[in-house]
């Protein structure tokens, strides 16, 4: 057993004080309890870790490539998209997991502790299987395999270029199955994660309502019925033009009218959703899978938290493009969207909770779901995914209860998280990875031999 003792931790009943917390050679959480003598390895304030429950992990190869203005008179999602997939041509299965290390390296340094990986990059820039249909796959696993990090690998079944079937354009080819095709790469990603820890498991993403169809998004909801499904939704507006155009319906009424979303679902962004959509799909009991800082970065829109809230809606954090990875940041981007629209504040609080703590447990609760994960919380039975943080700085000091979750988020920078453990697994000590240097050492020489490529 490794102990660790905590002067304060946030349990499930609330703050507590002096807290045991006992690690099982399993990854999991043997024995919690509070009002102990110290022991062990002692922390300030220990909480539980979240999952990240959406990242493309090569796009964080690109961050600061897009910023430029280029020949259309307006800069979207749409152009930005054409930048993504002239870029992504270049990479090689070896730069993939040198910047999947780094993705997840950066990840548990943030204070998250899995990755949940919405996976899409399949195969060779002209559209050709690899010699093993999962090689990108086992790549992602390779670098879950350095970092540490919990994974959740999400294979993508990628089968149109529009709504209309439309053929996969150019920069599109490399994501492209059949529902065969797919139905064997699921297989093959799966046996990848054969080689990680016990505590790795697999999901299914149909992409979107326009590069899926429905036959295709029935296949998937019946390939894993027991793990996660995750896919893009609501976007933005042209998308959500497009299928209603096409099927009559906008995206989140017609899945709500042909398909029974559940918690197994996970709906990544819905930025663009009626106050009826909002408070429908909220009862469902499905996850919301917010991206504030990448929403923010590609103008998609301001996600309808006040009434997704008022529902009982549940919703967990991703970092998606990777532009910017700080679990912090994406919370406090949520809850500042909301304060700019609906002109107020402190708009996720509630009675006897702040809100901070709101946020951060509704981004437990939701990315324990999306990730299909023991997890979530510090209590017996669970992985022990958790987040040790300095309370000897000026964002901290002084302050107790909810005033710890509101200062990090609101007033916290870098370097307040001190230690992460992921299913037991102590991978960041005293604010650094166990292997921060070699990671980010291959990933200088990737970006530097891309550079050459590109």
């Amino acid at each position: 057993m490794t102990t660790l003792w905590a002067q304060h931790a946030l349990l499930p009943q609330g703050w507590a004080e002096n807290v045991s917390v006992e690690l099982g050679a399993d990854g999991r959480i043997a024995r919690v309890e509070a009002g102990t003598a110290p022991e062990g390895q002692r922390v300030a304030l220990l909480l539980p870790a979240m999952a990240n429950l959406h990242s493309h992990a090569f796009q964080r190869a690109m961050a600061g490539l897009s910023e430029a203005r280029g020949p259309e008179p307006r800069d979207t999602f749409w152009t930005w998209r054409q930048i993504m997939y002239r870029f992504l041509d270049h990479l090689t299965p070896d730069d993939v997991e040198a910047i999947a290390a780094l993705v997840q390296m950066e990840m548990l340094e943030a204070g998250y502790a899995t990755n949940v990986e919405f996976h899409y990059l399949h195969h060779r820039p002209d559209g050709a299987f690899y010699d093993n249909i999962a090689e990108m796959s086992e790549r992602i696993a390779a670098a879950a395999a350095r970092t540490g990090i919990g994974l959740t690998l999400l294979p993508v079944h990628y089968q149109f270029g529009g709504v209309d079937r439309r053929p996969l354009g150019p920069g599109q080819r490399r994501f492209g199955t059949t529902p065969d095709q797919f139905a064997t790469l699921l297989d093959a990603a799966e046996a990848a994660l054969r080689h990680l820890p016990a505590d790795a498991g697999i999901g299914v993403a149909p992409h979107s309502l326009r590069a899926v169809s429905a036959e295709g998004l029935s296949l998937c909801e019946a390939l894993r019925p027991d793990r996660p499904l995750h896919m893009h939704l609501a976007e933005q507006i042209p998308e959500i033009e497009e299928i209603e155009a096409a099927r009559g319906r906008r995206p989140v009424e017609w899945l709500l009218d042909n398909y029974r979303p559940d918690r197994r679902w996970t709906l990544i962004h819905l930025t663009h959703m009626s106050e009826d959509e909002t408070r429908r799909l909220a009862a469902t009991g499905a996850v919301a899978g917010l991206c504030p800082i990448t929403e923010s970065s590609l103008g998609d829109g301001i996600f309808n938290g006040t009434i997704w809230k008022e529902a009982g809606g549940r919703l967990g954090f991703g970092s998606d493009s990777n532009i910017r990875i700080s679990l912090i940041e994406e919370l406090r981007t949520l809850e500042y969207s909301q304060r700019l629209r609906d002109t107020g504040r402190a708009i996720f609080a509630e009675p006897g909770r702040s809100t901070g703590r709101v946020i951060y447990e509704a981004g437990l609760d939701g990315g324990a779901t999306a990730a299909g994960r023991d997890t979530g919380a510090i209590a017996t039975g669970l992985w022990a995914d958790l987040c040790a943080v300095s309370l000897d700085n000026p964002v901290l000091y002084g302050r107790k209860g909810d005033e710890w979750l509101d200062s990090l988020v609101f007033a916290g920078g870098e370097g307040l998280v001190r230690d992460v453990w992921a299913a037991g697994r102590h991978v960041v000590r005293d604010g650094r990875h166990k292997d921060h240097d070699r990671i980010t050492a291959a990933y200088l020489a990737c970006i530097g031999q891309l550079r050459e490529r590109m």
